[in-house]
Formats: C-alpha cells, structure tokens, sequence
C-alpha cells in the first residue's frame, strides 16, 4: 500500500504544480512550437519514469531498435493496465499523441498536458467523431508527430490473448502513409489492476515488432492488414510469457 500512496502524493503535486507551468508553456507555443512540443514531451516523461520508479517496475525490452527515429510512426498496442501508457510514452524518440478515451478530457490538468502533446480524444460511440479523429491522427502523422493507438478499443479484462482489433484504427497509417509499429507488453495488469489499490515491483515484457511499411503494401494485402497484425502481436503475446 506504501506505494500507492507515494505514487498518489506525486501524482497530486505534480499536477498541482502543472498548473503554471502550463500557462508558461501555452505562451512558449507561439513562439517556439516544436521547442514546446519537446519540453512537454521531457516534463511528461520524467513524471512518468518517477511513477514506474516508485512503482518498482522491472522491464525486459525487446526490439526497441526498430522504432524509427527519423519518421513519425502509428504505434499499435495491446490493452491491459493503465501503465501500458505510463511504461511505453517514455520510450518515444519524439513527440507523440495517443487516442484516448474522452472521458480523460475531464480531468483537466492532465488532459491539457495530453493536448499539448498531441492526443486525441475519441468518443467510441460516435462513428462520425470517430472519423474525425483518424483524420486529424493521420495530419498530426504527416507533420511529423507519432500517434499511437489502442485497435482494441479498451482494456482487456477476459482471458483472451486480445480482444479482436478495430479496423478504422489501421485507417490512420493508410491515410498518413506511414509505417505502424506494433507493440505488444506482457504482465502490465500486474502492476495494479490485478489488486487494486496495491502496486506491486512486477516484471513486464515490451516488445517492439518490426515496422510494418503500410504504403508499400498492395491493396491485397491491406485488406488481411488487421487480421495479419493482431495474430503476428498475439503470436509475441504468448511467446514472452515465459519471460515474466
């Protein structure tokens, strides 16, 4: 219980002092908007290497030589804790958006840092939003911001492997014509979910799959795209089981 109470008190404080520090960020942004957008990303991932820290999360990371430092990318992931964001966002080699849920817009120190990097807000029950959002995620790709989404729409809770993926969500990188990078993390709902409202000094697995070059596909092969990806992440998924 000890650690969830210091990650809770950071947690607090540092959203507290957020709040000026926001201000002084929206005034940076007219002046220096990739210099803002690099900053939030330095601020936000040093919160979130202090919660893993005192969470006492071990990592095994594979693979993260294929993430491409000189092109944004859609990140596609599996879904079982709230850490899945936490442990991934630190790793980014640039500034990067993820599609979250619009109920995260509510809290609203958190969802100003999340507009500051580029986040969207996706409302699931709402096709017409919904389109809106792979288009601006598509844009944000093609001026050279990451985006990375969850095609399982939300958080698997049952025992499947993964929860079947979402189309539209592999719109995105045929639209921006970029390149996806899956990511697959095994033993993330240990970490909390497990036993809420303990956190526990677990060990996780993250794999980062090779890039997968959407615009050289043909049209064929964009049609099995979804299908191909979840068995390839599902195939990982089981595989690293055994180095948890």
């Amino acid at each position: 219980m000890i650690r969830i109470v210091i990650a809770g008190i950071f947690i607090a404080i540092f959203l507290i002092i957020s709040i000026p520090v926001q201000v002084v960020m929206f005034l940076y942004s007219f002046i220096d908007k990739d210099g803002c957008d690099k900053k939030s990303l330095e601020i936000v991932n040093k919160a979130f290497r202090t919660v893993t820290k005192i969470a006492g999360v071990k990592e095994t990371v594979i693979g993260l030589e294929n993430v491409p430092k000189d092109e944004a990318v859609l990140y596609v992931m599996n879904h079982r804790s709230i850490f899945d964001i936490v442990l991934t966002y630190v790793k980014v080699p640039r500034p990067t958006g993820y599609i979250s849920k619009k109920e995260m817009n509510k809290f609203l120190t958190l969802s100003t840092w999340m507009m500051f990097l580029h986040c969207e807000f996706l409302d699931r029950g709402n096709l017409r939003q919904g389109m809106k959002v792979i288009k601006r995620s598509a844009k944000n790709i093609q001026d050279g911001i990451s985006m990375a989404i969850f095609p399982e729409g939300t958080r698997n809770k049952s025992d499947e492997d993964m929860l079947p993926f979402h189309k539209g969500s592999f719109k995105i990188a045929e639209m921006a014509k970029c390149k996806i990078v899956p990511i697959v993390l095994n033993n993330t709902p240990d970490i909390l979910e497990n036993h809420v409202p303990a956190l526990k000094p677990v060990h996780v697995v993250i794999e980062y799959l090779p890039p997968i070059d959407v615009p050289a596909m043909s049209r064929e092969e964009r049609k099995t795209l979804t299908e191909n990806v979840r068995a390839q992440m599902i195939e990982t998924y089981n595989k690293n089981k055994a180095l948890v």
